[in-house]
């Protein structure tokens, strides 16, 4: 056995490494600081699990602040839903609503959550990938028949592909998808891609090798990009 690699509980091999048994101790596995960190996790996993929650908070994320109607145009989203996901949101601690203001005014901080061990890396551009199944087709089947971990995977090589540093048949290969579906879920994950380069301050985390290197049209040149005055894919 190697060093990077450790038993399962089966017996088999892991395919992860474990963090070094120092990062683990009284302090950082202390019921108390576990129960602080949990509602940051549960807001996370809200998002993951409600792509149209996802959609509104990296709009308001991204564009604040703005007015609840400015999101409900912007989102092409009846009135009385917006301000429910915008209550929802709020509740969760997700959205700042100031109602000093007339109309209120939203903002969003962005959130990340890297996990260095596994790896997991959750940043405004992945919700962004995710949020774009209520608005494209090709997300929606993508999601529908691999799910979130290959979706993420599917957005590192679609950056990766835009460097020039792989094709899209590598990608293929490399997230065990057909090539026809490798082509597609790369070219609908530009919008992600280009509004995360530009809003999302964790971009870096997804791509430390190449977040300036990508070869992207400019926002305004994409068709039905998500911009203050269009719809957010």
């Amino acid at each position: 056995m190697t060093e990077r690699e450790s038993l399962r509980a089966d017996g088999g091999i892991d395919t992860f490494d474990p963090p070094p048994l120092d990062a683990l101790d009284e302090e950082t596995l202390a019921p108390e600081t576990m129960a602080e960190n949990a509602p940051r996790l549960e807001t996370v996993i809200q998002l993951l699990n409600r792509s149209e929650l996802a959609r509104v908070y990296v709009y308001i994320c991204y564009w604040g602040p703005v007015a609840p109607p400015e999101v409900m145009d912007a989102l092409d989203l009846s009135k009385s839903t917006t301000y429910e996901y915008i209550d929802q949101l709020v509740d969760l601690g997700l959205v700042d609503r100031d109602d000093s203001t007339r109309p209120h005014q939203l903002t969003a901080d962005p959130i990340v959550i890297v996990e260095q061990y596994v790896p997991i890396v959750i940043t405004p551009t992945v919700l962004h990938a995710l949020a774009l199944q209520e608005v494209d087709e090709d997300v929606e089947y993508f999601l529908d028949r691999y799910g979130l971990g290959k979706l993420i995977a599917a957005l590192r090589g679609a950056g990766l592909h835009f460097t020039g540093e792989t094709t899209q048949r590598m990608v293929a290969s490399d997230i065990d998808v057909h090539d026809t579906e490798a082509m597609m879920i790369i070219y609908a994950l530009r919008p992600a891609l280009i509004v995360g380069r530009d809003h999302d301050p964790f971009f870096e985390y997804l791509f430390p090798d190449v977040h300036d290197a990508m070869e992207l049209p400019a926002l305004d040149e994409l068709d039905d990009a998500p911009t203050e005055a269009a719809s957010d894919e």
